[in-house]
């Protein structure tokens, strides 16, 4: 029996129909529906971000997807709830928890399911944090080997109450992970510590194989859709930890679109993560998680998207997933990095 099919942000209840396509803007190829009324593009100086909205706009036939019928999405589900342990597919409403649970993988997010920071974009809910639980990173790890996980990504919320941002947390999660699931891929999604070196270096001194921060959106747009983040911070960031992690270390970045960026505006951040040596790029389409949130002002097209992959691949990224549906570690284990990284690490 086939499964049914729901709009990707289901909490709008109403799938949307509309032909939609990228056309040219005069302010720089601004990414815009022509199905529904015209948003104009505020001016490149301008930092504002649209206010949300009371009424949703309606979806694109090619963000609809069809839920999981496999046992698989239960078992994923009733090993979480087990091990008392929050993933980001929930946390921040991921479009693709159905897909990803069904096929037995997730994004494990670590340091509690409370941000102290609070992001236009984000439906992670912002609110003082409880204390770190000393036996997560044991229980991440379990988890991991009952999946058979051979690539495995941690997240975190942000922890701006912590001195060091929760970065030992996150040693003490990759250091469970290798040590019960030897030989494993260890993908680690952090906040940007405040740009503190002394908490990427806990970070990396626990060696994981890909290190992937954000940038999130085009310079214009960071001030007014990420709480207390900076665009320029986030790229100091990715050079440090390059820098400091040396070859064998993989570095990614991911960037939603359709918050009223420019083509040109994309492709200028995409030569700044170049410049910052990243060699992955994500892109996806920004859905609004509720009515409280920034709303979408252009749904991108596909084409416009494999347009901008090509346009990445030739910065030289060596690695880039570009699409509506495309998330940070949506399909991240397609990624394999070369085999001298796939020798057992020891925390350093």
């Amino acid at each position: 029996m086939r499964g049914r099919m729901l709009p990707v942000n289901c909490v709008i209840g109403r799938p949307g129909v509309a032909k939609l396509r990228a056309t040219s803007h005069p302010r720089g190829d601004r990414m815009q529906s022509a199905a529904e009324p015209s948003l104009s593009s505020p001016p490149r100086s301008s930092t504002a971000a649209p206010a949300p909205v009371s009424v949703r706009r309606r979806l694109p036939e090619w963000l609809k997807v069809q839920l999981p019928t496999s046992s698989a999405f239960t078992r994923t589900r009733l090993l979480l709830n087990d091990l008392r342990l929050h993933t980001v597919c929930e946390s921040a409403q991921c479009p693709n928890h159905w897909e990803c649970w069904s096929k037995g993988t997730a994004t494990f997010m670590i340091a509690g399911d409370r941000c102290t920071r609070a992001c236009g974009f984000c439906a992670v809910s912002t609110a003082k944090p409880l204390a770190l639980d000393a036996g997560e990173p044991e229980r991440v790890a379990e988890a991991t080997r009952r999946m058979g996980l051979k690539h495995v990504v941690i997240t975190a919320v942000a922890r701006d109450d912590l001195p060091d941002g929760g970065a030992a947390h996150f040693q003490e999660t990759i250091s469970s992970v290798r040590d019960r699931n030897p030989g494993i891929v260890i993908e680690v999604l952090t906040p940007d510590f405040l740009d503190r070196e002394s908490s990427l270096d806990l970070v990396l001194d626990a060696r994981p194989e890909i290190f992937n921060h954000n940038l999130e959106t085009v310079r214009r747009l960071t001030p007014s859709v990420r709480h207390r983040a900076t665009y320029d911070r986030s790229l100091s960031v990715l050079a440090r930890a390059k820098a400091r992690g040396g070859p064998d270390l993989v570095t990614k970045s991911g960037m939603m679109l359709g918050l009223g960026e420019t083509i040109p505006e994309v492709i200028e951040a995409m030569e700044d993560l170049r410049a910052s040596r990243v060699d992955i790029l994500t892109l996806g389409q920004y859905l609004q998680p509720t009515l409280q949130h920034l709303p979408v002002v252009d749904f991108i097209a596909p084409a416009v998207f494999a347009r901008l992959k090509s346009e990445a691949e030739a910065l030289g990224f060596v690695h880039v997933a570009s699409g509506p549906l495309v998330r940070s570690s949506y399909h991240a284990d397609e990624f394999a990095p070369p085999d001298r990284l796939k020798t057992p690490h020891t925390a350093g």
